[in-house]
């Protein structure tokens, strides 16, 4: 069997193997995985990734005694949970900026509670959830964690996840400041081209927390208005903030007649 894949494969064509490779390098997936979904799309490459996301990934055998030594390796000395410095240990040993999205979604994965905390049940758990029982086994899944913000379920779910995460622990709004570091970390990855004056608007007329509502709402906002503003309906249901947002884009030459400044569309 092995045989005759690698056949198929030296007779691919060139742009059968760059999409194989490209499959590779976005789903985390081996070789032979890749060119089975693309075969199976017809060659589709957002077929595939459609047919890849919607399967249950399976879950490899863990071994508890190894979890176990992972979870005191960075566990704090004086509580236990794992902490700022176990998570920046962590950080180091998967060799990725504990600033990095990826933190976001290994949190994601392991239900943390709160932002620069694990327990040992989240920790654990979200080890197991992911197949992995060894440092090296989890670096080997940064790619696959990274492909996960690739797909709009699962990015709705990281980006909901992030309000509960980032708050202060007590409280119901997020503050501004973090709210506006978690905005232009998450809208990095969808490239949405107001994320930035949705960002000054918010300490120019805003400096108030952020409700739960904006939060979840600003996300259906960048995914169903166009950048030009072309499809706002002013009777729309959209929180105040966002209806202020607009006439701020508006007063401030940032739209005009339905268009992005050229100035925006540089930047």
């Amino acid at each position: 069997m092995t045989f005759i894949f690698a056949f198929y494969q030296n007779k691919l064509g060139r742009g059968h193997r760059d999409k194989v490779h490209q499959f590779m390098t976005i789903t985390g997936t081996s070789e032979k995985a890749a060119y089975q979904a693309l075969k199976a799309s017809d060659w589709h490459l957002e077929g595939a990734f459609d047919a890849f996301y919607s399967q249950p990934q399976p879950k490899s055998y863990t071994d508890a005694r190894r979890l176990e030594d992972l979870y005191n390796r960075y566990k704090d000395a004086y509580a236990d949970m794992i902490m700022a410095d176990g998570i920046t240990l962590l950080c180091s040993d998967i060799l990725v900026d504990h600033q990095d999205i990826v933190m976001l979604v290994l949190s994601w994965h392991m239900k943390a509670a709160t932002m620069c905390e694990f327990s040992k049940q989240e920790f654990i758990g979200g080890l197991q959830s992911l197949g992995v029982d060894s440092i090296e086994k989890l670096r080997e899944k940064i790619p696959f964690m990274r492909s996960e913000l690739k797909d709009d379920q699962k990015f709705r779910e990281i980006y909901n996840f992030a309000f509960g995460w980032a708050k202060e622990k007590g409280q119901k709004s997020l503050a501004l400041d973090t709210a506006i570091g978690m905005w232009q970390l998450l809208f990095a990855e969808k490239h949405w081209p107001l994320v930035d004056h949705w960002c000054q608007f918010l300490q120019a007329r805003h400096n108030k927390a952020i409700s739960r509502d904006t939060w979840s709402q600003l996300l259906e906002f960048a995914k169903t208005v166009d950048p030009q503003l072309s499809n706002y309906d002013v009777d729309g249901a959209w929180p105040y903030l966002i209806d202020e947002f607009v006439e701020y884009l508006i007063e401030n030459g940032i739209i005009q007649n339905g268009q992005l400044s050229d100035w925006t569309q540089k930047h």
